[in-house]
């Protein structure tokens, strides 16, 4: 099971720092390539880029909760949350194979 983990290509887990504005506040943010990979489609998805997307995303959890004591991490949470909310969205392949 840990070589499934184990095993993955290490570009995967590299990290890279990425320039933006926060609320015209210049910052960077680092992060794993595969949480800028999945934040880069959630941006997609809603027809904003990255660095859009993040800035709303900011803009949002200010409004709601305050300064975010951890943004990096709230934002790899928000990308777990993410795959959470897309894999309940995909119908179960074993209930459509037991259905068969």
């Amino acid at each position: 099971m840990c070589h499934v983990f184990a095993g993955q290509d290490p570009e995967r887990y590299a990290c890279q720092t990425r320039r933006l504005r926060l609320n015209g506040q210049g910052t960077s943010i680092r992060l794993e390539n595969a949480f800028w990979d999945i934040l880069d489609k959630m941006a997609d998805r809603d027809g904003m880029s990255t660095p859009s997307f993040i800035s709303t995303l900011h803009s949002e959890v200010l409004e709601l909760q305050g300064e975010p004591s951890n943004f990096t991490s709230l934002l790899r949470c928000a990308c777990l949350k993410y795959l959470e909310v897309s894999r309940d969205d995909q119908p179960n392949a074993t209930s459509a194979l037991a259905a068969e």
